[in-house]
């Protein structure tokens, strides 16, 4: 099956349209946000009502970051570009504006893609319209998802569910929560399910919200979770704990958002790479993609390894995403794509702060706050020691606990 990372025709309009609300209405109010942390962006909610109606009437497909469910058809052998692909571009293209405010989104939370990715049908209906933060992290563990210790008894027809979560991307303004809680802390990994809790359950409540380097127009939470009740209905994927499969289930998840973190990265790096060479070129030092970097100045070979990077986490994030339109298994690509473009988004970040000098430094210019902001797109979804460990495993072929 030959691959092809070219946006495709279809998907153009959509980019386009994602560029001009990037630039025309994000980066007006970015450094209003940043500011005003904590104050909900009230100019989003237009544009989050504009993204359900494209979604709702099926005009662009993939215009919200839920675009991630893969398609179950496997007699459909023909190659597609689909809403994968379109998500990560638009997604991209929204972060070159603004990485904070595209969290900050309405109903395109990461709890949103957890749904898309594995909500049954019915599932899919009855949360159709909510705004979706998902709950991971606690206070004792960082990207070790196994080591999850809040806990969902089931009690009749609901589960009972216990324990505290930290670093809720839009915790307080979400609807529901994707919370991540084991069936039973002694089967391990297997015993590790998701649960779609709804805000204004008894028993959930936002403790705090933290104060951060970056993305300081989306809001950060603590949530406590003391004996709250949610519908067995509420589980997303199996009830049934099959030690087999282990954690592979709900894992899975993060095959499909990973990708769309990466492209994060790629956009806010491409902003910072964009207003660099502008800088650059007015400073005069001109780029030339004509001549070796060896014989042009420091600065120009130094812009010139920055884009050749930024390029190689722009092509891993759109593989992964291809390979999930087309159903192929991308756990290792969306980890690559994850590590590389999270990684190289912080590096060509600051490294822009230093190419423009007290330009990059001071306020006058955004590139010091997309330095900010990348920082924490190589950490959340996985940390990138996390991901080396992810890829380490799947190219030797050796499982969590051969490999640690």
């Amino acid at each position: 099956m030959a691959i092809n990372l070219e946006v495709p025709k279809k998907h153009r309009a959509l980019i386009d349209q994602a560029h001009q609300v990037a630039m025309n209405m994000l980066r007006p109010i970015s450094r209003k946000y940043d500011i005003a942390e904590h104050e909900y962006p009230k100019e989003l909610d237009m544009l989050a009502a504009m993204i359900d109606g494209l979604s709702e009437s099926g005009a662009s497909e993939g215009a919200g970051a839920t675009g991630v469910r893969r398609d179950s058809d496997e007699s459909d052998k023909t190659v597609k570009n689909g809403s994968n692909l379109a998500s990560v571009t638009s997604v991209a293209e929204m972060c070159w504006g603004d990485t904070g405010l595209l969290l900050s989104m309405p109903r395109q939370g990461l709890g949103n893609s957890a749904i898309a990715s594995v909500a049954n049908d019915e599932q899919l209906e009855r949360f159709k319209g909510k705004w979706a933060s998902m709950a991971i992290t606690e206070p004792s563990f960082g990207s070790d998802s196994a080591a999850i210790s809040t806990t969902a008894v089931l009690d009749g027809d609901e589960y009972v569910i216990n324990g505290e979560k930290i670093f809720v991307t839009s915790g307080e303004r979400s609807d529901c929560i994707v919370v991540w809680a084991t069936l039973d802390k002694s089967l391990g990994r297997a015993a590790i399910k998701s649960f779609v809790v709804e805000k204004g359950t008894p028993g959930v409540k936002v403790e705090r919200l933290e104060e951060k380097l970056g993305i300081r127009a989306s809001d950060t939470a603590v949530i406590t979770f003391t004996d709250a009740r949610v519908s067995k209905e509420n589980l997303l994927g199996s009830p049934e704990i099959n030690v087999e499969q282990g954690f592979a289930g709900a894992m899975a998840t993060f095959d499909n958002t990973r990708p769309l973190v990466a492209a994060m990265a790629v956009g806010c790096a491409r902003a910072s790479l964009d207003l660099t060479r502008d800088l650059l070129r007015e400073a005069g030092v001109e780029v030339d993609y004509d001549k070796p970097a060896l014989l042009q100045s420091a600065a120009a070979a130094k812009f010139l390894q920055l884009e050749a990077d930024w390029e190689a986490g722009r092509l891993l994030t759109l593989q992964a995403a291809w390979m999930a339109d087309n159903r192929k298994p991308n756990s290792l690509e969306a980890s690559m794509a994850k590590a590389k473009a999270g990684r190289v988004g912080s590096d060509v970040t600051l490294s822009c702060v230093e190419l423009c000098a007290s330009v990059g430094y001071a306020e006058e210019e955004l590139l010091e706050k997309w330095a900010r902001d990348s920082k924490i797109l190589d950490i959340f979804e996985g940390t990138q020691q996390i991901q080396q460990l992810i890829v380490a495993r799947r190219l030797l072929g050796l499982s969590s606990a051969e490999l640690k």
